[in-house]
Parts: C-alpha cells; structure tokens; sequence
C-alpha cells in the first residue's frame, strides 16, 4: 500500500535526488580520473592520482551499498543483511517507541520543559492582547453553547427531584444559611443586588408614571375629591422617585444601613435563635416538598439557558465585553504578580507530568502501531524521505576519505619500497 506524495514529501524527494546526484558524480569522476590515469599511473605524481580515485571508487561504492542496504536489496539482488528497514520495520518501531518512551516521555523532563517555558509569563503576555482575548472569550462561548444546548429540561428536573433535593432534605441549613448571609453583609457583597433592585425600580417608575398613578389612584378613597386623590398620588409618586434617587445616590443612606441592620439581626436569628431556625427548616422542607418544586427550577433554568445563549450568541453584548475585559486583567495579573505565575507554572507542570505519568506509554504506542501499519516498502520511502538526504553525505564522505586514504597507502608503499 502506497499513498500519493505530499507537498512536503515531494520537496524532500526532490532534495533527496539532488544529492544522490551529488554522490553519484563524485563516483563517476572518480572512475573517469582512475580510467584517464591508468597508463601514466606508474610516472611521479600520476601514481597518487590514479591510487586516489581508486580508493575514492571504493569508498563511494561502499558507502553507497551500506545505505541503499537500509532501504532496498542493492540492485535488487537478495544480499544477506540488506533491506533492514523493510525487513525489521517493526523492530525498529518498537525500538523507537522504547527510546521516546524512556527519554522523552519522563515526569522530569516534562517539568524541566515546562519550568524553562515559563507558561505563567507566555500565557499572561498573550492574553493582555485584545485580539487573543476576544478569540479566548469567542472559542468559550461557543462551547459553552453546545454544552447548554446539550442540557434538556429533563436532565434538570431529574437531577433537581433525584439528587439536590433529597440532599437539601436531609442537612440542617438555617445555621449554613445564616453564617453565608451574615459573610455577605460583612463583605458588602449585596450591595450590587441592592444597586440594581433600587436602580431598576427607579428607572421603571420613570419610564411608566402613568402605570404607577393608575395602580395607587385605584386605592384612593371614592369619597375624596377627584383632584385631591391626584394630587395625593402625584405627591406619592414624587416622595417615592425622590426617595429612590436618594437610596441610589447615596451609599450612606439611612435605609440602605437598615437593611444591614436586618440582614445582620436574621442571620443572627438563623445561627442563635432554636426557634426561628425551626421555622426556617420546616420552610425549607415545605418548599422542597412540593411538587412543583423542581419544574419551577426547570422552568427557570430554561429562562436562565435562553438568556446565556442569546448573550452567547451576540457578538457585542455586555457579558462578552466583561468576559474579554476579565480575560485581560487575567493577562495582566500573570505578567504582574510573581506568586499567581508561579502557582500557575506548577499547575501546567503537574498536569504534564500526570498526563506523561499516566498515558506516556500508551502515547508512544502511536509509533509502533503506525510504522507496523505500513508495508514494507512504504516504511523504508517514508524514512528514506526524511533522513535519506543526510545519508548522501556518508557516500561523498566516503569518496573524498577513500580518495584520500589511497594517496597515504600509495606514499607508504613507496617509501617501503
């Protein structure tokens, strides 16, 4: 079995033809010097000439016969000892996969690699640039979208109804739930929800006074004057924007410390108080027993994967402007902080020399189980191709050392003589 040449294999056949060209006229002048020189080879100087091309014949025919002998029987004649490659090619592979096995597949030189790579800086120096950050973010998002679309409503519901729940049932939660609540209003960390609940309603009375008037002017009394109820609901409407505004704009605000002060009191109450944590296990127990339970976390995963993907799916929206941006200060954050470099080097390190540790063996397999693969004759091509050029060199070596180690055998003999 043969397979057409590449590109790549037909530069290297064209180069590999040059020089044997190459070594194939040093042979043939050679021949032609010793045949010219034949007749005067007994006269001063001709004699070192004609010795010369005739040890130089010699060497190159030699040379030449030992690498052909790799490759092929020479002149296709069945010599012993010849066609190596085609012959023992599956020796060899293994041969071969020993050898990359043993030096190259190994835990330390995987580390020493790595530690010279120094990934942490590479890694930290490509993601600074935008253009490779949208590309990170661009390939994350579209494998994010395959493994939501791969998510189905029954996977969430199963995994809800059979796994969460019955875990979620079976742990106290109040004193987990207060610790967890009483760290993030110690961190601040509600303080962004509460920018936004603040901000949004804000922004939604401003956009719809009118929804807002005819929701309160329904309650006003039937008894009062029709414009005493406007002007109590336009100055209801105007007490909440202001108060909004002032909550919004103002991170001091008293009530925004009241909700704090809330926050803190319930997670106390959820850590400290038997009775309020009862209550809120028996809460938690009723809501978790319910049957709709796990098709409203359906639903609203279906309303959560809808939004990721349409976010995902949008070239310009705003979680793909955060994600590059967060992707960049990555890059920053390993060109700058020695530390995070270095744990990440070690990271890679460790997984290279799991990977090695691991699977080294059976990654070498892929050498001899492709070399075994192949016939004969398309091993010693194939190896011919890529080393075959180098080769030539042995037999011009041997033409020039065969022509040189004639001239000193031919001086030796005069001078016995």
């Amino acid at each position: 079995m043969t397979h057409p040449l590449t590109l790549t294999d037909a530069d290297r056949e064209s180069r590999l033809r040059r020089m044997k060209l190459v070594a194939l006229s040093l042979l043939l002048l050679a021949a032609v010097v010793y045949l010219s020189t034949l007749r005067v080879a007994d006269q001063a100087g001709w004699g070192f000439v004609n010795a010369g091309a005739e040890a130089a014949m010699v060497g190159a025919l030699a040379d030449w016969f030992a690498v052909t002998a790799l490759f092929r029987h020479p002149l296709g004649l069945p010599v012993p000892h010849t066609a190596i490659i085609p012959r023992r090619k599956n020796d060899i592979a293994r041969n071969l996969q020993s050898f990359v096995t043993e030096n190259f597949l190994t835990e330390e030189i995987v580390r020493e690699r790595v530690a010279a790579t120094d990934v942490g800086t590479r890694m930290g120096h490509w993601l600074q640039d935008q253009t490779h950050a949208t590309r990170v973010v661009a390939e994350g998002s579209r494998l994010a979208r395959v493994a939501l679309s791969r998510i189905t409503d029954d996977d969430v519901t199963h995994l809800v109804a059979d796994v969460i729940v019955p875990r979620l049932e079976s742990e106290p939660l109040a004193g987990t739930m207060g610790d967890l609540l009483d760290a993030i209003v110690h961190d601040g960390a509600h303080h962004g929800l509460v920018d936004l609940v603040v901000g949004e309603v804000h922004d939604w009375l401003r956009r719809h006074p009118d929804v807002f008037n005819g929701i309160v002017g329904e309650r006003a009394p039937k008894w009062a004057p029709g414009f005493i109820n406007r002007r109590v609901v336009r100055w209801t409407y105007d007490q909440a924007m202001e108060w909004l505004w002032a909550i919004r704009s103002d991170r001091d605000h008293p009530t925004r410390a009241a909700l704090d002060d809330l926050l803190r009191q319930v997670a106390d109450d959820l850590q400290h108080n038997p009775g309020v944590a009862e209550r809120a296990e028996k809460l938690k127990n009723r809501l978790l027993g319910h049957p709709q339970t796990a098709e409203t976390v359906a639903r609203l995963w279906r309303t959560v994967q809808s939004s990721l993907d349409a976010a995902l799916a949008a070239e310009a929206s705003e979680l793909k402007q955060r994600a590059v941006r967060a992707v960049q200060r990555l890059g920053e954050s390993l060109q700058r902080d020695e530390a995070l470099r270095n744990r990440v080097n070690a990271r890679v390190a460790d997984a290279a020399a799991f990977v090695v540790r691991t699977y080294g063996a059976e990654l070498s397999t892929v050498i001899s189980h492709t070399i075994e693969r192949w016939d004969g004759r398309q091993a010693a091509r194939r190896i011919e191709l890529h080393i075959g050029r180098d080769l030539q060199f042995i037999r011009i070596n041997g033409t020039v050392v065969g022509c040189l180690a004639g001239m000193a055998i031919h001086a030796v003999s005069l001078l016995v003589h």
